[in-house]
């Protein structure tokens, strides 16, 4: 057994607890938590620590498989140019892919990351979630803009559902994004996700989605035609609010990544929708569109917010404390408890793991935080602060 204590203790259980007790067994699990009202005893056996001790971080936007791409891919270019780099960066021998991603495991898990989902585009990944110390949501995605070839996709992402079935892992089968998907493939994919726990879709990472949708112009369309990747046959969404409320499985939760250019006309009317969470990856979006999304806009729209790291092929951490921190240098509004519920317990409530993760409860093993060099008058994150794994 161990006992922890702190200058401060969040729990998302109720009040911030101040120079309280967790204790835990040896496995990490939590046994109790004793709230001293401030009055904490001398105790040989507890750990005492400068800082405020939360639960373990969930990233709910990853892609651990491109981790071999970081630095390969120039900042703020835009996401038509970035996804053209992808597709022509990503192939390389099996080995190199791996050990990166083995690697960045390591650096989610030192990070602090208790729960993760990974987006996956093949099984080079399984192996590695076999043996982490870090639970998985597998999210196999689906691309396809050409109608003609909408089966085909389907087949090679039930194949990948198998490889991933056969590894033991947890999986979903997603849609990539609104502007990738022919609305032949949305409609096999809802189809097939019907049971879906969770789903998620990249969303309005930048304005050129739009303009492809209404008038198959902007940059998008003009990376599918110089690519060669632009069908004879177009058949899309009307546009992103449609794709949401009618396109896509309406089972279990839906998470909308990016939101970089969401307005409010489609954030209201996308609150018809249950179960909608809304995932900020800011270092993601600087680094490509050199833009944030409305968080503004959001919160007073009362969205269930939620943070991801996306991948090292468009960020230079995998990191959610410093995702935190760039949320909080450009929205000074913003305190430590918000910002740390949405990377806590309202990503594990996206992924449907809030009776495991996110919150510090008896009984529960969420993992164990230690955020150091903070204002702890203000309870605000420094650009020194520290993230370190107690447990």
């Amino acid at each position: 057994m161990r006992s922890f204590s702190a200058h401060y203790i969040l729990t998302n259980s109720g009040p911030l607890l101040k120079r309280s007790v967790i204790r835990t067994d040896d496995d990490g699990t939590i046994i109790s938590i004793e709230d001293t009202k401030g009055c904490l005893k001398e105790d040989p056996m507890v750990e005492f620590y400068n800082g405020i001790i939360i639960p373990g971080f969930v990233n709910c936007h990853c892609h651990l498989e491109l981790s071999h791409l970081k630095g390969k891919i120039p900042a703020g270019t835009g996401l038509a140019d970035f996804i053209t780099k992808i597709r022509t960066l990503r192939e390389t021998d099996e080995e190199t892919i791996i050990s990166s991603a083995a690697s960045a495991d390591k650096d989610l898990f030192n990070e602090g990351i208790n729960l993760c989902a990974d987006i996956c585009n093949t099984p080079a990944t399984f192996g590695i979630k076999k043996s982490s110390r870090i639970k998985y949501l597998n999210l196999l995605e689906v691309f396809g803009i050409d109608p003609l070839k909408a089966d085909h996709r389907m087949q090679e992402i039930i194949r990948l559902s198998v490889d991933a079935a056969n590894s033991g892992l947890e999986w979903s089968i997603i849609p990539h994004a609104v502007y990738s998907i022919s609305l032949p493939l949305f409609r096999l994919i809802k189809k097939i996700t019907r049971k879906n726990r969770v789903t998620s879709i990249h969303f309005l990472e930048t304005d050129s989605e739009v303009s492809f949708l209404e008038g198959l112009s902007g940059r998008i369309s003009d990376s599918y035609l110089t690519t060669g990747h632009m069908p004879r046959v177009l058949k899309t969404v009307k546009d992103h609010v449609t794709a949401i409320l009618k396109e896509i499985t309406p089972s279990g939760n839906l998470i909308l990544v990016h939101n970089t250019f969401a307005d409010n006309s489609t954030v209201r009317a996308l609150k018809k929708r249950k179960n909608l969470f809304w995932c900020l990856c800011p270092g993601s979006n600087i680094y490509i569109e050199n833009k944030l999304p409305p968080i503004n806009l959001l919160r007073y729209e009362n969205c269930d917010i939620v943070i991801g790291s996306d991948s090292l092929a468009s960020n230079t951490t995998l990191s959610i404390l410093s995702e935190l921190k760039i949320l909080q240098d450009n929205f000074p509004q913003l305190g430590l408890e918000e910002l740390v519920r949405w990377a806590t317990i309202n990503g594990a409530r996206a992924l449907g793991e809030d009776q495991h993760f996110g919150k510090i409860e008896r009984g529960m093993k969420p993992g164990l935080l230690l955020l150091q060099d903070i204002d702890l008058v203000n309870l605000k994150l420094l650009p020194t602060s520290t993230v370190t794994r107690l447990l």
